[in-house]
């Protein structure tokens, strides 16, 4: 079996490791909700975790305009709950959904589904707090691939065509397949979240957002590249938060005597959208492009951020940086321990990869100083203290 296409009936048995943490879940909360990013599989694992309960989707108009009519009558179709795709179309839903679950008082009854972050998780706030177990789903871990047996491609091809689900059973070129993405993106869920006029200069923001993938945000410099003002740029890229197209990772700001960055560094959840961005046609254009590095950066730390959000936890990652330039570019809090790591996209360890990782130890002074390197090769070894993790099995090698 390769990971060039695999049949949809196989996609559909592929087992996602989030559906153990819905189980969990169902036995705690009357209602589940599943959000991450459009096409990330949120139906089809929801669908196969309870494969006994009916399943509706109010992204079609029939549906929806017959929820919305009669929201009472619609939920008295399904007494024994539901799985409900895209339920944030139906702000309203939610109140119904709270008198039910507090008359019945049983765990598990529906579950909710969505893209939009925004819409999901404020409806939820407002009328579900403390009756909704969420668990946030995005597109394929390397770990999940593997544990189906599917072998994971060379690093340029990974970091070039992503990890979508559609990717993996239909015969169309990333470049294809991305392109028809944004533009659903765009025309559906942009157009829901914020009024904007002129959809191509959304998409010149997408665009010199992908080019900041790895670096330091500067509002002030994207707004003016995209010719908008430092608001729109600041609720575009709310937007794109809310979509899981980016998220920005913060800075840990415990002070070693040293001033700090107190900036956040942006990242894409899946390098193969920014790679279509920024027009990087194959993977060998990926070997050479300065984004490489970015782009090595954003599949690592998103793909340890699946692993946390498959068991229904938050995020606990942070970068470090001070004033000198120097700079960790991941640390892991785990309260009273910060484990840092580093992340490196070459095949070959660096000689002077341990620089900044001691720096680290002297400044924070741990009682074991324990570091990871993950790089871009196939090997694993131990030198020291430090860890050498290849990135195919990063997510298991990490403490998170």
């Amino acid at each position: 079996m390769t990971i060039c296409i695999i049949s949809y009936i196989l996609l559909c048995m592929l087992s996602r490791r989030a559906i153990d943490t819905l189980h969990q879940l169902a036995k705690g909360f009357p209602i589940i909700a599943v959000t991450g990013p459009r096409q990330s599989g949120k139906t089809t694992l929801a669908q196969a975790a309870f494969p006994d309960k009916p399943s509706v989707s109010l992204e079609e108009p029939d549906k929806l305009r017959m929820a919305a009519e009669d929201t009472r009558g619609f939920l008295a179709n399904y007494p024994d709950g539901a799985v409900i795709d895209e339920a944030q179309r139906l702000p309203e839903l939610f109140s119904y959904l709270q008198g039910i679950v507090d008359r019945k008082k049983q765990n598990g009854m529906f579950i909710l589904t969505g893209s939009q972050q925004f819409g999901l998780l404020s409806n939820i706030t407002q009328s579900l707090a403390g009756r909704v177990g969420l668990v946030q789903l995005l597109p394929f871990s390397i770990r999940e691939l593997q544990n189906n047996h599917i072998a994971m491609p060379s690093l340029p091809t990974a970091l070039y065509r992503g990890l979508y689900p559609p990717l993996f059973d239909r015969e169309l070129s990333p470049a294809q397949w991305y392109a028809n993405y944004v533009m659903t993106y765009v025309e559906r869920d942009v157009r829901n979240l914020i009024n904007v006029r002129d959809l191509s200069t959304f998409q010149r923001f997408l665009r010199m957002t992908a080019g900041r993938v790895g670096q330091l945000l500067n509002l002030s410099s994207l707004a003016n590249d995209c010719g908008i003002s430092h608001n729109t740029a600041a609720g575009w890229l709310s937007v794109l938060e809310a979509g899981y197209i980016v998220f920005l990772l913060q800075p840990h700001f415990k002070n070693f005597g040293k001033r700090l960055v107190k900036t956040p560094k942006l990242y894409f959840y899946d390098t193969g959208l920014a790679a279509w961005l920024l027009n990087i046609q194959d993977p060998e254009h990926l070997s050479i492009h300065p984004q490489r590095g970015g782009l090595f950066e954003s599949l690592i730390i998103a793909d340890l951020l699946k692993s946390r959000f498959n068991r229904g936890l938050t995020s606990n990652f942070y970068f470090w940086r001070n004033n000198l330039g120097d700079e960790i570019d991941l640390l892991i809090d785990h309260g009273i321990d910060l484990v840092p790591v580093e992340i490196k996209s070459g095949e070959t360890v660096p000689s002077d990869f341990s620089k900044t990782l001691n720096k680290w130890f002297k400044w924070s002074n741990p009682a074991t100083p324990k570091g990871y390197l993950v790089y871009g090769g196939s090997d694993d070894y131990t030198t020291g203290p430090f860890s050498i993790v290849s990135w195919l099995s990063a997510s298991q090698k990490l403490p998170l």
